[in-house]
């Protein structure tokens, strides 16, 4: 018990299971006999499968937590210098890093220790009962792992076939290069209102506005890179893993986020006050 309320602990987990799925991960695409696209997805969802297998032995689905961040940088660190390394991807890969390292640094920040899950999951965890097995390993493994894979395949995709960009596909980075300053933001301005909580309703900066101006950051995010490579490559499909991942938060994390505050008294006259992601003020 004293370990999993020891934040060195934690970390120190977290650090050698990612350390051994990055490894392992690498391992099976290096082997792999199929085709680019394959041998990254059957590499992602096995090493999905070694996190899920310590969520599971400490009873900690945010022990996947990281996987989010980590795994885009882990691919594009690792496909970069396997090709002819072209200046359009150096360019692919300091984004993805600086968006992961962003994501990865705010989760550690409130990471406590292995007592710390989500509060998704444990709602999740005491509504499903006896099927939370089969909804950790697919809802909260499985499928984000797929849609971070459709988000990460142009990526793949420019580094596997050395493209080189043109001036609108640099332009288009601009975009993801927004996302991830709109979420750095939200990220400080979410841990000062944390500290110094006097409302039931974050008001501050971005937040005045909108409620989850970090989902459009990660939106906006994922639709450069979508769009970038597409206009890079011609291939008409790169902004699927944008599409896919803008429909998760429309669809599951913005409503259940929307759900819990509810329960607040003053949610109604909050919401009618802001809007869902975009913060500008409403007339």
């Amino acid at each position: 018990m004293k370990l999993r309320q020891s934040r060195p602990f934690g970390f120190a987990l977290l650090l050698v299971v990612y350390l051994l799925a990055s490894a392992l991960g690498i391992f099976l695409y290096a082997i792999s006999p199929f085709p680019y696209w394959l041998s990254f997805l059957i590499a992602d969802v096995l090493a999905t499968g070694f996190v899920y297998l310590f969520s599971s032995i400490f009873e900690n689905a945010s022990i996947y937590d990281p996987y989010w961040s980590v795994a885009p940088m882990v691919v594009a660190l690792a496909l970069l210098p396997t090709h002819h390394i072209t200046l359009y991807g150096i360019l692919l890969t300091v984004v993805v890093i600086l968006w992961g390292v962003r994501l990865t640094a705010n989760f550690a920040y409130n990471f406590t220790s292995l007592e710390y899950q989500d509060w998704r999951y444990t709602m999740l965890e005491e509504k499903c009962g006896a099927f939370y097995p089969f909804i950790n390993l697919f809802g909260i493994h499985i499928v984000p792992t797929l849609v971070v894979y459709l988000c990460m395949l142009p990526v793949a995709y420019a580094l596997e076939f050395s493209v080189a960009g043109n001036a609108l596909s640099y332009i288009l980075l601009l975009i993801s290069l927004v996302g991830v300053a709109l979420e750095g933001v939200a990220d400080v301005e979410m841990h000062i209102y944390r500290r110094n909580r006097t409302t039931p309703f974050i008001r501050l900066g971005i937040w005045k506005h909108a409620r989850h101006p970090n989902y459009l950051g990660e939106i906006l995010m994922w639709w450069g890179i979508g769009l970038s490579v597409l206009f890079a490559t011609s291939q008409f499909w790169m902004p699927v893993g944008a599409l896919a991942n803008t429909a998760l938060f429309l669809f599951v994390s913005i409503p259940m986020a929307d759900k819990r505050q509810a329960r607040k008294e003053g949610f109604v006259e909050y919401k009618a006050q802001t809007r869902s992601l975009f913060p500008i003020p409403k007339k």
